[in-house]
């Protein structure tokens, strides 16, 4: 499989919100009270979308989505949200790819900061946050015990 191989579409289709949520669920191994948090906030996300300062970014390998990022309006700033890839095509630059597409529609719809929360132990994913420029900032235990980190990054 190869990177040109893969499409990125940002219209959100049947299915996907639900796709979305099952992938965070088998993908990350957080137990049920994760997915629960993940299927309560992508539907608090897609109800209030403002599609002039939001958007989604599906990756798909012949009609799989195999990878998601979300930019969300969170006060003003751009939240980082739901980015994950597929294991099975990881290391073939879709991540840097889908953060780059992120990047420039941040900076184009005007946002003057953007921050993420992420595992403490999603390494890989932390190291092409830094890459970007995002600086960790704090840390907390979330209500389902796992060690979430906040990441800010000035544009």
């Amino acid at each position: 499989m190869k990177l040109e191989d893969i499409q990125v579409r940002t219209d959100i289709q049947k299915g996907d919100l639900g796709y979305l949520i099952y992938l965070h669920g088998t993908l990350y191994h957080f137990g049920l009270e994760f997915e629960l948090y993940v299927a309560r906030t992508v539907y608090d996300f897609y109800k209030n979308m403002d599609v002039s300062k939001e958007r989604v970014w599906l990756a798909e390998d012949r009609g799989r989505i195999i990878g998601s990022l979300a930019l969300k309006n969170t006060k003003g700033v751009g939240q980082l949200r739901y980015f994950l890839i597929d294991p099975d095509y990881r290391g073939l630059g879709l991540g840097r790819k889908m953060m780059d597409l992120f990047m420039q529609y941040c900076r184009a719809s005007g946002y003057k900061s953007s921050f993420l929360l992420t595992e403490d132990n999603l390494k890989t994913a932390k190291h092409l946050y830094n890459s970007y420029g995002y600086q960790y900032v704090s840390s907390k235990v979330t209500d389902f015990g796992l060690v979430e980190k906040r990441y800010e990054l000035s544009l």
